[in-house]
């Protein structure tokens, strides 16, 4: 079983590596499965087996010690040395290679059901969302809002709230799903979303929207022109970059790319059933549906809703809109 394990844990410390260093395209949720089912099964092996025949083996030698006990007692000897705490408690450990299965089995699958059912982390990599959320903060991600979906197979099996204007949320990027984006929900199926001059409007009318004092971003030491927009029950702040210009430029063919009508002034979709449109705050600085198109109802993640981390800026911790 030496032999064995060692193989299994080389086998996972190849895959991780190869992750890191990008020769592999890694799926975390399926080696999180993995990892769980077969270190449940060393936990199982565990306590079913190997943990049974070493206390067997304590109680062989207990055994052994009372029917010396006695021979030395019938010639009348009372002193010797028994069999010492330390010898049972070595008897009864775990060999290395049960600590790092068995033993860490129930932390892997408590990972393993909060990550796929209640809350995930993730880290926001870019600047697409800036003001609402910034490099390198950590967010989590509510896994049961729109529904529960089981690992791996991301199949829904309980219905859940339908995504509503406004909501950040985390999906499965459309041209390559492996991939996790987060964005802003502006089309639920059915709208029609035209961002014309830099301006939202949802189905022919135009989304409220405020002048809020320049925002500076301090990745770039830039001034950005910032609005605070209204798009579901709770305002949230956008960007725009005056320097870039309206209209849409770099578009990839996508599913669905005849309802959409690109011009000079910028872009208007029809949003498909089943589908949603996503944009970034970041207006001038997202690579969003405007480029790569709808979002599917079965890529859908989760719900973010709170920065629980920012190593540079912990005052960054908390709620958002």
């Amino acid at each position: 079983m030496q032999a064995i394990t060692a193989a299994v844990l080389a086998a996972f410390g190849f895959y991780g590596a190869s992750w890191y260093m990008g020769l592999v395209e890694g799926n975390f949720s399926l080696l999180l499965f993995i990892a769980s089912v077969v270190t449940g099964l060393y936990w199982l092996a565990e306590r079913l087996y190997f943990l049974p025949q070493r206390k067997r083996k304590v109680q062989e030698l207990e055994a052994q010690e009372l029917r010396r006990r006695r021979k030395l007692a019938e010639l009348d000897i009372v002193q010797f040395d028994g069999i010492s705490k330390d010898t049972k408690v070595k008897l009864l450990m775990q060999p290395w290679w049960l600590d790092w299965t068995a033993g860490l089995f129930p932390v892997i699958f408590v990972v393993f059901l909060l990550r796929s059912f209640l809350f995930e982390p993730f880290k926001i990599p870019s600047g697409s969302m800036i003001p609402t959320l910034l490099v390198g903060d950590l967010i989590l991600v509510n896994k049961f809002t729109y529904g529960i979906r089981l690992p791996v197979l991301n199949t829904k099996v309980t219905a859940g709230n339908s995504p509503a204007r406004g909501d950040v949320m985390v999906f499965r990027y459309p041209p390559k799903p492996s991939l996790d984006y987060i964005k802003r929900v502006v089309g639920v199926p059915g709208d029609t979303v035209s961002y014309l001059n830099k301006r939202l409007s949802i189905n022919g009318v135009p989304v409220e929207t405020s002048t809020l004092p320049d925002f500076f971003d301090e990745d770039t030491s830039q001034y950005f022109k910032q609005f605070e927009e209204k798009l579901g029950e709770k305002p949230h702040r956008l960007l725009n970059d005056s320097r870039r210009p309206a209209f849409v430029a770099g578009v990839d063919r996508f599913e669905g790319m005849d309802k959409c009508v690109y011009t000079v002034e910028g872009v208007t979709c029809t949003v498909p059933k089943g589908h949603y449109f996503m944009m970034g705050d970041n207006r001038d600085n997202s690579l969003d549906s405007r480029y790569w198109g709808f979002v599917p109802e079965e890529n859908i993640v989760g719900k973010a809703f709170f920065v629980w981390m920012n190593f540079t800026n912990i005052g960054r911790i908390g709620g958002f809109n």
